[in-house]
């Protein structure tokens, strides 16, 4: 949806990648964004995690968003540990993979299940297991 450069880490990569491929096949409530995900991996530059800029926003990254009206802070996370209540937004919503490889200062547009486009700008990074040397997560 955004003509943007994103940049996601070789280990996202690897495990987004299997997301999409062990979703795919079943009826899950996931599965419509499945296409939206794929598409931004697709065209997304693969880097290392000593590569990644800290500013970018990549998995398990919280990050702090303004839509206009609010401003919050979430953590992009794989589907198993989507939590909106603790602020965990999954890579599936359509907000999740419009921010996967962003950076600080982009705004990004994303469409909502009932087909409204919506925007957000990406107002910091406040973590980012990259640059915090978490690279386990």
């Amino acid at each position: 949806m955004n003509n943007r450069t994103i940049h996601v880490t070789e280990s996202d990569m690897l495990r987004l990648r299997n997301v999409i491929n062990s979703i795919r096949g079943d009826d899950d409530r996931d599965r419509p964004y499945l296409k939206v995900l794929e598409s931004e991996l697709d065209r997304a530059v693969v880097l290392s995690p000593d590569q990644i800029a800290p500013d970018v926003v990549t998995m398990n990254s919280r990050a702090r968003l303004r839509d206009g009206r609010r401003t919050w802070t979430m953590t992009l996370v794989f589907p198993e540990l989507a939590d909106s209540e603790e602020g965990c937004i999954s890579i599936l919503a359509p907000l999740g993979a419009a921010i996967l490889g962003c950076r600080v200062g982009q705004s990004v547009e994303f469409r909502v299940p009932d087909g409204e486009t919506r925007s957000c700008d990406i107002l910091s990074v406040l973590y980012q297991p990259e640059a915090a040397g978490d690279r386990h997560l």
